[in-house]
């Protein structure tokens, strides 16, 4: 007789349209805990917005709500659910995974935030780094999964000039006003070449970018491109720019490495968790010059793009699909333990 799979919902802030790290979270995630591996059956699995979302939310055995602060009230519905007081003992069934906002800033003023730490059974950081941000009580109850992709070859790249990408919506959390003073800050000698893509999330920034394009010709924003397109331009790119000020651990980031394309990236934690302690393409977060200096260094100095290509290389295995599917496998096993109140 065959054994009926668990129902498992996850909750994203971000659906298909959005194009954004949580909907590519959430549609990986799916994949890995629904596909069958040898060890493991596989799950039932939706992805919603807001839970509950009809009657099938009735036979859920499990929740993974991505966002502590923007999935709140879907985790209080199921803390509710379960019968659970009103005291925040943590709920059976309830993961929460935390963004760079949720590490960085909501949960430490965001009372809802908050409230969803204290209720979920498990909560997940995306790097090693996040751990440090939450209180020692949560540690026994925090476990990092590293985000995957698949292993893509690198392009044939321009030995007449570097080419950089940089891949995110346009919006504060992502700084790409450091972008904006770099580009002017080149010299049409340098022969560097800035891709930037992503969407006109705010419009005094994509005001911005029109406006650096205009006056840098070295400068292109491209606007959003679908997933596949944004791929295959990281692979053609020399180096990837990451200029965040926060981020739980960055989508782009690890698509890079795992094209062998290396990273430059702010010094925040959440780059660092990924890509390391040691590693040697950080410059200071807002800090323009640095960047510069990185760029030009990469453009010039054939073995300091050798070292960062190898520090990437060495971090890639971190991010294989293998190892996030049996990490999720794994999370939802525990999660879908009998009930702790009811």
């Amino acid at each position: 007789m065959t054994s009926i799979k668990k129902q498992v919902v996850i909750v994203s802030p971000a659906l298909a349209d959005a194009n954004n790290g949580n909907w590519q979270t959430a549609r990986r995630w799916q994949k890995f805990l629904q596909t069958p591996t040898a060890s493991h059956p596989g799950f039932q699995v939706r992805i919603v917005t807001q839970w509950p979302d009809g009657p099938a939310a009735a036979h859920d055995s499990a929740m993974i709500a991505l966002h502590a602060r923007r999935s709140a009230a879907s985790v209080n519905a199921w803390a509710q659910s379960q019968w659970c007081d009103t005291d925040l003992q943590p709920v059976a069934g309830l993961a929460v995974v935390l963004t760079g906002t949720d590490l960085y800033r909501d949960i430490q003023t965001d009372v809802q935030a908050q409230r969803s730490l204290q209720l979920a059974q498990r909560l997940v950081v995306l790097q090693d780094l996040g751990l440090a941000r939450l209180p020692t009580a949560l540690h026994p109850r925090t476990q990092v999964i590293y985000q995957s992709t698949s292993a893509r070859q690198s392009l044939a790249k321009s030995a007449r000039l570097l080419r950089a990408v940089m891949v995110g919506h346009l919006r504060d959390e992502k700084s790409p006003q450091t972008l904006f003073a770099a580009a002017r800050l080149l010299e049409p000698f340098d022969a560097i070449h800035i891709d930037h893509i992503g969407a006109p999330l705010d419009a005094a920034l994509a005001a911005q970018a029109q406006a650096t394009a205009t006056a840098c010709p070295g400068y292109r924003w491209l606007g959003a491109l679908p997933h596949e397109a944004t791929r295959r331009r990281i692979q053609r790119a020399h180096v990837l720019v990451h200029t965040s000020r926060m981020e739980g651990g960055a989508h782009v980031v690890m698509e890079a490495v795992r094209c062998g394309t290396p990273v430059l990236a702010s010094r925040i934690d959440g780059n660092v968790g990924m890509l390391g302690t040691d590693y040697a393409g950080y410059f200071d977060w807002d800090n323009a010059h640095q960047l510069v200096d990185l760029l030009r260094r990469c453009r010039h100095e054939p073995a300091f793009l050798a070292l960062l290509q190898a520090q990437c290389a060495a971090r890639a295995p971190l991010f294989a699909p293998e190892a996030e599917q049996l990490a999720l496998q794994q999370l939802v096993t525990g999660l879908t333990a009998p009930p702790a109140c009811r």
